[in-house]
């Protein structure tokens, strides 16, 4: 879950692999099969939000055009390593989910993956991901959002009720909601572990 609303502190190559392997025992155990569920639906010319090291690189489809951003430049770094080391083309960027540095209708396919939970204003950054996709492109997220189980959405208040001071972390929104409100209709999706995992696939509409 990589932060876009703050600058963050240096991140050591270290860290940096703590970070995936955390985010992959999460995986494995809670959403398993979620970065080729969400990445294999791309096409054409892919923006990535919250690039963040580059996990989801080695599950595109070889013939898209990628483009990533996020907003910590070390992060960046990670991920235009772990381009280079697979053999992946991807041009990357430092630039704010809220804010993107890209003209109207720039790309077939927009993916965000674990990172709206930490954007301070999810529907916003929604907005401008629809800002930058072309009318019948495919909008991909994928992420945790209020459970449907109560036990686990109780428990989701409670822990939401520390990382938002701590790192603006949020657990019990839900992204999707939104989508209709600004113009995308979901053709696809499902929700795993109690409902606390979301994916999503919308397409812009014309």
């Amino acid at each position: 879950m990589v932060a876009m609303a703050n600058a963050s502190p240096r991140i050591t190559a270290a860290q940096a692999a703590r970070f995936d392997a955390m985010m992959l025992r999460l995986e494995h155990r809670f959403f398993a099969g979620t970065r080729n569920w969400i990445c294999g639906r791309a096409s054409g010319d892919v923006l990535e939000i919250a690039v963040g090291t580059g996990l989801n690189l080695p599950h595109y489809p070889d013939a898209v055009r990628l483009t990533g951003v996020d907003l910590n430049p070390e992060l960046l770094e990670f991920a235009r390593r772990r381009a280079s080391m697979i053999g992946r083309e991807i041009e990357l960027f430092e630039a704010d989910a809220m804010a993107l540095p890209f003209p109207d209708e720039s790309f077939d396919s927009v993916v965000c993956t674990f990172a709206l939970c930490e954007v301070p204003d999810d529907a916003f950054a929604i907005g401008e991901a629809l800002r930058v996709l072309r009318p019948g492109g495919s909008l991909l997220l994928a992420d945790h959002v209020v459970a449907t189980n109560l036990l686990v959405r109780a428990g989701q208040r409670v822990l939401e009720s520390v990382t938002i001071r701590v790192s603006g972390e949020h657990f019990t929104r839900r992204p999707s909601v939104h989508l209709d409100a600004q113009g995308a209709k979901v053709v696809a999706g499902d929700r795993l572990t109690y409902g606390a995992v979301e994916r999503v696939h919308a397409r812009k509409l014309i």
